[in-house]
């Protein structure tokens, strides 16, 4: 893909060395602040952050708890995703469609796919050796 010389990607893209990684840091933070608008995704929050609460009192071994440590942040990454695919699709079209609705409910189902993992792995873990 070529980008316009002028254009608003161009400029972005164009940053070099420690600028690019602040600007992406800065577009990172940008990213969680608009998922923090969506109530779901502050839910998921509160939902992980209570998990690793409860992670703190547990007395499983260390490799159990990197594995649930890397559930829940698996379910937070899934959940960008899918707010990203939600939001591009809005800004496509706002009209009612067959393929806005699939990519919509593939986002939703991977969110629901990951917390059934996880959900799995704490029972393993709390019925484990």
């Amino acid at each position: 893909m070529v980008l316009k010389p002028d254009s608003y990607a161009r400029r972005m893209k164009g940053q070099q060395g420690l600028r690019r990684i602040i600007n992406a840091l800065r577009y990172s933070a940008d990213g969680v602040r608009f998922a923090c608008e969506e109530q779901g995704f502050r839910q998921l929050l509160w939902l992980h952050g209570a998990l690793m609460l409860m992670l703190c009192f547990a007395g499983f071994a260390t490799a159990v708890k990197m594995i649930l440590v890397l559930g829940s942040f698996a379910s937070i990454v899934i959940e960008l995703l899918n707010t990203g695919i939600e939001a591009a699709v809005d800004h496509t079209s706002q009209d009612q469609h067959e393929l806005a609705k699939k990519a919509k409910d593939v986002g939703s189902a991977a969110q629901y796919i990951t917390l059934a993992m996880l959900a799995v792995l704490w029972l393993m873990a709390f019925t484990g050796d």
